[in-house]
């Protein structure tokens, strides 16, 4: 699909001198462009506001709200759904011109204005214009085909895990040891591609911005336990030991948010470390920040050297470690560990966007030989 540039483009000219206005209108109009016209920022945003156009012909110098100001709220301020190019004009004496490019302008034409110059500047914005909106329009269209397909592949997955069950339970007659052992196969391989499925839905949802937080108190120290709980049947299955070190003081406190999502984030990371530890422990540590203010691991957040208002929440493993040079892009989408177990690189990319949902933080401390230590740290309900 090409949006190819159309005459019909709508272009806003801001300028507070009437004969520059009817200057560049006459010449634009001939072209076949639909002009609109203000004669100060102020008025420019309002069109703006109620009806966006294809490009922003904006001079600099005016009176109250002038040109550096009007570019700063279309692109800081405002909240428009499509990109509009900036095409700035000032006059020959005028000063700072890459001010109004630092601020977000993309071309500038320097008064007084040339026929020629106008409509190749007025083209070349038009096109990137055009360019952006086809951009934006492919990412739609896939955003759109990836959620129909994750929610067409999740009803024959939900199915097949239902039938796959009544196999087990023998609703359907006496299976052989051989058929038992087929099926138990295969409903593994059922409940991991559901899973897959299930995280990328939920990746789509945080990506689209269609996700809402159903936000309440959430005593952590009961969550934990809880997944624990769930999950401690895959650590005896691998003779792991599944450690929980919950501080006393603890026990009560709440954090302020989606008990569903915080859910799958532990079960996620605790899964994770259950999955690729194939000897010793994991363990899962609750602890106040302002125990471990001082540790070095928080040195390049931000430059903060403490969190004093946060949970830690800490799942330690045994396992083979992480390399370095994977643990600075492993919370970054579809970016798959060397491990032998490595899944569709989605996991960490979900568990780093809910714990930033809950405007939290999420690092991991690994030394290969050693294991890994994925630290989680959540605002206290104050």
């Amino acid at each position: 699909m090409t949006l190819q540039s159309s005459r019909s483009d709508k272009i806003l000219v801001v300028d507070d001198s009437p004969d520059n206005v009817f200057l560049i209108k006459t010449i634009l109009e001939e072209e076949g462009y639909t002009i609109s016209t203000a004669e100060n920022g102020i008025s420019a945003l309002a069109q703006l506001q109620a009806s966006p156009c294809d490009l922003v012909l904006l001079d600099l110098m005016m009176p109250g709200m002038d040109g550096y100001e009007v570019t700063k709220h279309i692109r800081g301020d405002m909240k428009l759904s499509q990109y509009i190019p900036i095409l700035l004009i000032t006059a020959h004496d005028a000063p700072n011109v890459a001010h109004g490019l630092d601020l977000g302008a993309d071309d500038f034409i320097r008064k007084p204005v040339t026929v020629d110059e106008l409509l190749a500047r007025v083209r070349s914005l038009l096109r990137l214009k055009h360019s952006m909106d086809e951009r934006d329009e492919i990412a739609r269209q896939r955003e759109d085909f990836v959620s129909r397909l994750t929610h067409d592949l999740r009803t024959p997955l939900v199915a097949a895990d239902r039938m796959l069950m009544l196999f087990q339970q023998g609703a359907l007659g006496a299976l052989s040891p051989q058929m038992q052992e087929v099926i138990a196969i295969m409903a593994r391989s059922n409940i991991n591609l559901l899973s897959m499925v299930n995280t990328l839905l939920e990746v789509y949802r945080f990506e689209a911005g269609r996700k809402t937080l159903a936000l309440q108190p959430v005593n952590l120290a009961q969550l934990l336990e809880e997944v624990a709980g769930e999950l401690t049947p895959l650590a005896q299955d691998k003779k792991l030991s599944l450690n929980l070190e919950l501080a006393e003081e603890l026990k009560t406190n709440t954090v302020i948010g989606d008990r569903l999502e915080l859910h799958r984030l532990f079960t996620n990371l605790i899964g994770n470390a259950i999955k690729f530890t194939d000897s010793g422990s994991v363990t899962i540590r609750l602890t106040s920040q302002t125990q471990v203010a001082k540790n070095s691991e928080y040195q390049f957040f931000s430059g903060k050297s403490n969190f004093p208002d946060y949970i830690r929440i800490e799942i330690a493993d045994t396992g083979p470690g992480i390399p370095p040079e994977e643990q600075t892009t492993i919370f970054e989408r579809f970016r798959q560990g060397s491990h032998k177990s490595s899944g569709s690189g989605l996991g960490l990319y979900l568990a780093r966007r809910i714990v930033e949902a809950h405007q939290g933080i999420i690092l991991v401390n690994s030394e290969l030989g050693k294991g890994s230590k994925f630290i989680v740290l959540l605002p206290q309900k104050t």
